[in-house]
């Protein structure tokens, strides 16, 4: 069945490097932080989790403002509590065959591994058509065109990052620093990245009330 997809592929950087030097009880206790805040994000933004890839993943979503957005959240969130192991991701977007219902085959799975594979630290690369859906505070950056093997042409890529603030305020749920007017919610605060923080945050509160 072929059905229309946004992929990204997300690794650590220098993993190999740190496994040598901290030893593998530690290499445990950062995978699993990685894999706990991709498992929350996740939920909350409507992103699936289709592969652990050993320190890294790969995600797929109907909605690719949502996996940019669970990127960069990601990003921010090792950078805060892991600086030492910094993320690089790939993302793509387009129509793919899913095979047995838990994998996808098809050039977006492609370009977004490829894309992952060149990225440097703190990089997350991603095609013009991902880059075009993404959040208003998501910041996109011209990159270098990249060649994809099995592709006869380069590939036009953007490079995200979270937009500065001029008017900041802290999404309470992901914790992101948002411009105002790029954030959800009435005037008064909180004020959140997207309608998912914002519905997490009331489910937090119905929880509260219920108690």
């Amino acid at each position: 069945m072929r059905v229309d997809r946004s992929f990204g592929f997300v690794d650590l950087c220098g993993f190999t490097a740190f496994s040598d030097r901290h030893g593998d009880e530690q290499v445990v206790l950062v995978l699993a932080e990685m894999r706990m805040l991709l498992r929350e994000s996740s939920a909350r933004r409507g992103v699936r989790i289709v592969k652990w890839l050993g320190d890294g993943a790969m995600l797929s979503s109907t909605m690719s403002d949502a996996l940019a957005g669970l990127i960069v959240e990601l990003d921010q969130r090792m950078a805060e509590q892991i600086p030492a192991l910094p993320i690089r991701a790939g993302l793509a977007s387009g129509k793919v065959i899913m095979f047995e219902g838990d994998d996808y085959i098809g050039t977006p799975v492609n370009v977004a591994a490829r894309l992952c594979n060149i990225a440097e630290p703190h990089e997350i690369l991603a095609t013009v058509e991902v880059a075009s859906a993404r959040p208003p505070w998501i910041h996109a950056e011209p990159g270098r065109p990249i060649e994809v093997r099995g592709m006869s042409r380069e590939v036009e890529v953007r490079s995200l990052s979270l937009a500065n603030a001029d008017d900041p305020v802290v999404d309470p749920v992901c914790g992101l620093t948002l411009d105002r007017r790029d954030s959800v919610g009435r005037e008064e605060r909180p004020r959140f990245c997207s309608e998912a923080c914002l519905g997490s945050w009331l489910d937090r509160l119905k929880g509260r009330l219920t108690i």
